[in-house]
């Protein structure tokens, strides 16, 4: 089965991302065990990760820096999909949260993108994206120091109050 453009584009994005960090010595271990993460009992936070995962076809980030590998868990702790919108959401959050130049520049990459295959939607696709990033200014999530593989067997209503207060 051949690889869509698309996704060596992005497969080729995750390997400059990983040799970026390795030069500043910021790659970790595999933190996610999605074996382990299903094993979990329902409605817990790692369950939920890893159904967010098989429900998209994802396979988990297993290598590069925690916040690289622990992305897919901003989705589920969001609640923000894994199409281009969702994607763009978590990345303002992520700007909200904790500013990095690095997420600005995936967000700003990501607006051409959302603007084009959804031009009549754009109104309501700002809106969205605005919320998200006023999100992550009020929550008490730093995506730099997380440590979800410390909450996984903690209900995701549990998660998402630690981090925001629900």
């Amino acid at each position: 089965m051949q690889q869509s453009h698309q996704t060596k584009r992005i497969q080729l994005f995750f390997n400059l991302i990983d040799r970026i960090t390795a030069a500043q010595g910021l790659n970790s271990e595999q933190i996610v065990d999605i074996n382990k993460l299903r094993l979990l009992p329902q409605g817990t936070f790692g369950r939920a990760w890893a159904d967010f995962l098989d429900q998209n076809n994802l396979q988990p980030l297993t290598s590069g820096s925690r916040r690289k590998q622990l992305h897919d868990g901003v989705h589920v702790l969001t609640g923000y999909g894994s199409d281009t919108i969702g994607e763009a959401e978590v990345q303002a959050f992520l700007l909200g949260a904790k500013f990095t130049i690095f997420n600005l520049a995936i967000a700003l990459g990501l607006l051409p993108i959302i603007y084009k295959r959804l031009p009549v939607q754009t109104r309501f696709i700002k809106a969205k994206i605005w919320q998200a990033y006023q999100r992550g200014l009020k929550c008490q999530f730093d995506p730099d120091s997380w440590e979800p593989e410390l909450l996984w067997s903690k209900t995701l209503t549990d998660v998402q109050t630690l981090f925001f207060g629900l």
